[in-house]
């Protein structure tokens, strides 16, 4: 029910394609520019949260020690008082400097009560400064930020006046509280500004410097699959050298080569077209001639027995050039069918088939061994091994006639690799010119004779590569040409 139900959406976003619904323009709220403002606003606040966690502990912190200062204070001016006694009106503003309802002096030995109003009977939580964390303040910090009710703390700090004697000021921490949120509320405000502030300049910095270049090669990439063949669809690249500038670069080049490979598929599909009319009126042309060479044949005139061999091998060339380029037109070469076979025999078959019998001009030398069973598709395989026989054949016959032995020789070896199989065959004759090595394997572009279609080779290409092997030339020169084709299997 699923693969039901999710099928409607492929079709329909298939469909939106067709229509070119993808190229309309994407939202502003759904593009890069709102991602970017988004993620810097989140990732301000991010840093400002890490920022404030420990600000607002050391704001506890300086809170406490204030306190303490201020009870140093009120202590120096009540010892300094005669026989330590104050009115009631000073002790409750010495109190209110310190910000507290008691202050005690702790000594070595002594522990005296210097001032005191309204003292509580429990004291809720005590707080050493001289023995503080860092991590043990962020906690006593967040603590006293979400707690609700007032406490009456003490806090321990040390005696400016007298390094020996500690001091204790017992205080409410509802201040300490109000004031921390104030402080939090600051720096919310403040973080809040900054995220904006950097959020914009970060925003209008990439939108301008990322997002517009992103866009105008998104544009010309949609303009270039609609119409491929307008000039105009290919973008021109800017002279940046980052990785914007290389991506439109590269985007430039490649659209200029899909535009020349379009145009040249255009034209050999045109040719094709052209070609398969020609081709089908010349082969019947060429069927009437092998008729018409048949009868020749059999005429015993001793000249015309002479040149006849040389005419029928001519039209059964022209009928194999016509065979070989409706073949290679074709996309949907059926499938290897593989079988176990004789390889050493199907050489022998090619022999007989090029005319290079082992008392002929072209000497044909089998050197596979007896019983070399392989698997393949024997008539591919065929054809394969026919196509670089003929190229040789053709290669020799421009040598000489034959009058003093052979012209040359072709020769067929295999050998069993590592799970592979390797079939070369190679010829004495004259070489392939260098033009002619460069686009071996290319179509209509890897011949050495003059009038050749240069489909041969690209024919035996697809037929080893459609087995899952390869062809490769091993050499050419003065001492002759020879190829090699490696299949799968040991």
């Amino acid at each position: 029910m699923k693969a039901d139900a999710d099928q409607p959406v492929a079709n329909d976003q298939q469909a939106a394609i067709a229509r070119g619904d993808s190229a309309r323009e994407v939202p502003v709220t759904r593009g890069l520019s709102a991602q970017l403002l988004v993620l810097t606003i989140a990732f301000v606040m991010v840093a400002e949260v890490l920022i404030y966690v420990p600000s607002v502990a050391r704001d506890r912190l300086v809170f406490l020690e204030e306190r303490i200062v201020a009870a140093d204070l009120a202590t120096l001016a009540l010892e300094e008082a005669p026989n330590n006694n104050v009115s009631d009106a000073l002790a409750r503003e010495l109190l209110d400097l310190a910000g507290g309802r008691a202050i005690v002096l702790r000594g070595p030995l002594t522990r005296r009560l210097v001032v005191a109003d309204r003292t509580p009977e429990v004291l809720a939580e005590t707080f050493d400064l001289r023995e503080v964390s860092g991590i043990q303040g962020m906690r006593d910090a967040f603590s006293a930020l979400f707690r609700q009710e007032n406490r009456v703390i003490r806090v321990i700090g040390q005696s400016s006046q007298n390094p020996d004697s500690s001091l204790e000021v017992i205080i409410d921490e509802a201040p300490l509280r109000a004031r921390m949120i104030a402080f939090s509320e600051r720096l919310l405000s403040l973080s809040v500004v900054i995220s904006l502030v950097t959020a914009s300049l970060v925003f209008l910095t990439l939108n301008r410097r990322m997002v517009r270049p992103m866009r105008r090669v998104t544009r010309s990439m949609v303009k270039f699959r609609r119409h491929p063949e307008d000039p105009k669809s290919v973008i021109v690249p800017s002279k940046r050298r980052d990785e914007i500038g290389v991506a439109e670069r590269e985007l430039s080049v490649m659209q200029d080569d899909l535009r020349s490979a379009l145009r040249q598929n255009q034209r050999l599909a045109e040719l094709g077209s052209a070609v398969t009319k020609i081709n089908h009126d010349l082969r019947n042309i060429l069927a009437t001639a092998t008729l018409v060479s048949d009868r020749i044949a059999s005429i015993d005139d001793p000249e015309v027995q002479k040149l006849t061999p040389t005419l029928i091998q001519s039209i059964d060339r022209a009928v194999a050039l016509c065979n070989n380029t409706l073949r290679f037109g074709r996309v949907d070469e059926a499938p290897p069918q593989l079988n176990e076979f004789d390889l050493r025999q199907l050489v022998d078959d090619v022999g007989t088939s090029v005319g290079a019998a082992g008392d002929g001009q072209i000497r044909w030398n089998n050197e596979v061994p007896e019983r070399f069973m392989m698997v393949g598709d024997r008539d591919q395989i065929f054809r394969a091994l026919l196509n670089l026989a003929r190229n040789a054949v053709q290669a020799i016959d421009g040598m000489g006639n034959g009058v003093n032995g052979p012209a040359g020789q072709i020769t067929t070896r295999a050998a069993r690799g590592v799970e592979k199989v390797e079939i070369e065959i190679a010829d004495t004759g004259p070489g392939m010119p260098t033009r002619a090595i460069e686009s071996v394997f290319q179509p209509f572009s890897g011949t050495a004779k003059a009038g050749g279609s240069g489909l041969g080779l690209a024919i035996v290409r697809d037929l080893v590569r459609a087995h899952g092997g390869d062809v490769a030339l091993v050499r050419s020169n003065d001492d002759g040409t020879e190829f090699r084709m490696e299949f799968p299997g040991a």
